[in-house]
This record gives structure tokens, sequence and C-alpha cells, in this order.
């Protein structure tokens, strides 16, 4: 008999092995430059193409949820990135292109597995309940994500310099997980709920939510706490095995299988806490929700899920102090100092990203695929763009601080002012709901419209 908790292990140990998918280049980083002869740019440019396809395919992947239903999706998804993990552990074998794109353009297909995240988001929200959605969202978003420390921490250590048999072995457990997720896998608890999804997944639904600012606000707020945290699950490796070469030679780690084990380590500090405390900031959402706490005077207070935004903008002010935090303590220096702040620094990150999806299912309660493909989608894209930041300043301890006040500071500032409203938040957007909508404008049948 299928159950809730049952659908929710599925969701959960799918993502996570598709988030260990989906990292494992950068976990072989240093190997593969050293393999490759790949210049600090170029690392730069291969952490961020691990992120390249996220945002299309993670709007894709949550609209066809709706549709399909999520097992449907999650399975496939995860089927095809599998088996092209297996193919990439062959890439060194092909005589006809270079080695490297062949490599490359492979590990981009298998970074797609990412994109399985709206498609588990969806999946739960349509079996639980609003008040226990921020904490169920949590485990399995969280539980999911530690797949990235996971491997940061493991995999050098359990292949070492061979990247090629860990993607092979990866691949061929992502095909095995996908079949199980397609036989026991359950779309909704009930077929209303289900239908419901399935009958919202027009041109006009979807283009809809793409034009409310709120759901902007929130893919914003997204694009800085999970597309913050994938760049730096891309990019950590890279900047302590360089940022801090003298201090980590220091303490004995030489040669690069050593320099990567331990840059590997300090990495996923950061990936552990930004999902261990996943659950924590969906339990915290759910606490603030009950408890009517809102702050801030400059957020709506009148929305029933008001106490939810004041929670991820406290989440938004503290990544932002923190980011800073981590530039200091490098330009000082201090390794030490900067693995503490890093440590911080992924709980303040889980927080944000616990926060938004606490808010997401509840705003768009009909369209969970298509809101949560929409904002766990393109926010990805600072996933792209953060590394490149980091990569490309003259210094390389400068990037964390550039982000933090030039773009994490305004998107603040947009995400208050989409959220003021003390109606209805849909209501504001490029056009109005009945324009996208029709006369029916369902959940969204408002009488405001533009803005």
């Amino acid at each position: 008999m299928t159950n809730k908790i049952e659908q929710l292990v599925l969701a959960t140990v799918a993502f996570f092995w598709a988030f260990l998918l989906w990292f494992s280049t950068a976990a072989f980083s240093p190997s593969i430059g050293q393999f490759y002869g790949l210049s600090t740019g170029q690392l730069a440019l291969l952490a961020s193409s691990a992120i390249w396809l996220a945002p299309p395919g993670r709007v894709a992947a949550g609209w066809a949820a709706d549709r399909f239903g999520a097992h449907n999706v999650f399975a496939f998804v995860l089927a095809v990135t599998g088996g092209v993990s297996v193919l990439s552990a062959y890439a060194s074998e092909v005589a006809f292109l270079s080695a490297f794109e062949v490599l490359f353009v492979e590990r981009m297909v298998v970074a797609s597995a990412g994109a399985t995240f709206v498609v588990g988001i969806q999946h739960v929200a349509q079996w639980f309940d609003e008040h226990e959605i921020g904490t169920a969202e949590g485990l399995y978003a969280g539980t999911g994500n530690v797949g990235a420390g996971v491997g940061a921490l493991l995999l050098p250590r359990i292949y070492g310099t061979d990247f090629s048999e860990a993607f092979l072995h990866l691949g061929l457990v992502a095909v095995a997980i996908a079949a199980v997720y397609k036989w026991r896998g359950q779309a909704a608890r009930d077929r209303a709920t289900a239908e419901t999804a399935k009958s919202n997944t027009s041109l006009g639904d979807t283009l809809y939510v793409w034009t409310r600012y709120a759901a902007i606000g929130l893919m914003l707020a997204y694009a800085m706490s999970f597309g913050l945290e994938i760049a730096m699950n891309s990019w950590l490796p890279s900047y302590y095995a360089a940022g801090f070469a003298d201090p980590i030679a220091d303490l004995g780690f030489e040669g690069v299988a050593a320099v990567q084990t331990a840059a590997g380590t300090f990495a996923a500090v950061q990936s552990f806490n930004a999902s261990l405390f996943r659950p924590f900031s969906g339990y915290m959402s759910d606490l603030w929700q009950r408890k009517d706490w809102t702050p801030y005077p400059f957020l709506s207070t009148m929305q029933e899920y008001s106490p939810r935004v004041h929670w991820l903008m406290t989440a938004l002010v503290c990544i932002t102090v923190t980011m800073v935090a981590l530039t200091i303590a490098g330009l000082a220096g201090l390794l030490p100092i900067s693995v503490v702040v890093l440590a911080v620094f992924g709980v303040t990150v889980s927080f944000g990203t616990g926060g938004v999806f606490a808010i997401v299912p509840v705003l768009f309660e009909d369209r969970p695929g298509t809101a949560s493909g929409f904002i766990g989608g393109v926010s990805t894209s600072g996933g792209i763009v953060y590394p490149l930041v980091y990569g490309y300043l003259p210094n390389i301890h400068l990037g964390y601080a550039a982000v933090a006040l030039g773009i994490f500071v305004p998107i603040m500032l947009f995400f208050a002012w989409a959220m003021r409203h003390e109606d209805d938040p849909r209501e504001y957007g490029i056009g109005s709901a009945e324009r996208w909508l029709g006369d029916g404008g369902g959940d969204a049948a408002v009488a405001g419209g533009d803005d």
C-alpha cells in the first residue's frame, strides 16, 4: 500500500543520488585538471558547466511533473543521466574527437540530473499537507543535497584520482534507482490532486506563474541561496587548492591526490551544513508560521504564509553577511577561520533554500511543478555566474564580497518590494491573471492585475 512516507523516501534517495551524480565532476577537478592540463580559468569553466542545463532543464522538468507525474519524470531523467555517466567513464578512449571535449559534453549532460530537484519538490507537495510542507520539503531537499558533500568527502578517498571508474559506478546505480522509482512511485495522494496539477499546464498557466513578481522574487532568493550553494559545490575544491596552497602544504598535503582530498574535505563543510540544516530551516519556517512571527515592517503581514516570508528575509541577510566574512578570512590567509566561516555560511544557505520551498507549494498550490520549475530552475543560473566571477577576478578571495554586495543586496531589495503587498501578491506582475488565465483564473482569479 503506497503512503506518503514511502513516496518521501523514494524521492529523497533518488535526489541524493542525482546530487551525487551532479557534482561528482567537481570532486575530481584537481585530478581532471592535471590529466588534461587545464588552467584555472578552464577549471572555472568546467565548474560552471555543471549548471548550464539546469535552468531550462528544471523549467521543463517541473512542468512535466505536473503533466506526466513526478515518478515518471524522475525515473526518466535519472536513467538517462546515469547512462551518460557510464559513457563518460570511457571518454578518454574516443579517438576521433578531443577526449576532454567529449568528457566536457558528457559531464554537462550528467549534470542535468540536478533538474530532478523540482520534480521531487512537486512530488512531495502532492502528498503532504500545508502545515507540514516546510518540514517535509526540507527533509527531501536537505537529505538529497547531502549527496554533494558525500561526493566531495568520500569519492576522492574511495577512487583516488581514478575519476573514470567513479563515473561508471555512479551511473550504474542511478539506472537501478530509476527502475525502483518507476516501479513504486505514485503521482499524488489521490487522483483529484494529480488531475488538478495536470489541468493547469497550459501555456497561459505557465506564463502566469513566470510573470508574477512574487515568483520572480522567490526565484532570485533561490538564486542567492541554492544557486550559490551549487556554485560553491563546484568552485570550493579549486578555491582551497589555489587560494590556500601554502597553508594546505604546511598541513602536510603534497601532490595532486593529497591536495584534492584536503580541498574536498574543506569544501564538504559547506555542502554538509547546507544539506543537513535544510530540514531545520523547513521546521523553522513551520515554527514561524505557527507563532505568527513577522518582524520586518517593510514586508507583508496579512498573508496566511507571511511569517514564512519573514523567515526567508532573515536567511537572505545572513547569507550576505557570511559571504563578506569569507572574503575577509581569505584575504587574511587564515585557513582555519575560513573553514569555520564556511561552516556557518552553509547553515545560512540552508535557511534560504529551505525557506523558499516552504513558500512555493503554498503560494502556487495548483501549479506546484510549474512554479518549482521556474523558481528552482532559472535560479540555478547563479551557479554559472558566480564561479566565473570567482575565477576571473584578480584576487581569488574577492569574489565572495563582490557577489554579495553587487548582486545579493539588489536581490534583497527586489524581494522586499515584491513581497510588500498586503493583498494577494499574485495580483501583481507583468499582465493580469485574466490576461493569462482567462475569466476563470483558478487560484488566481483576482481583481488587480497589472502593477
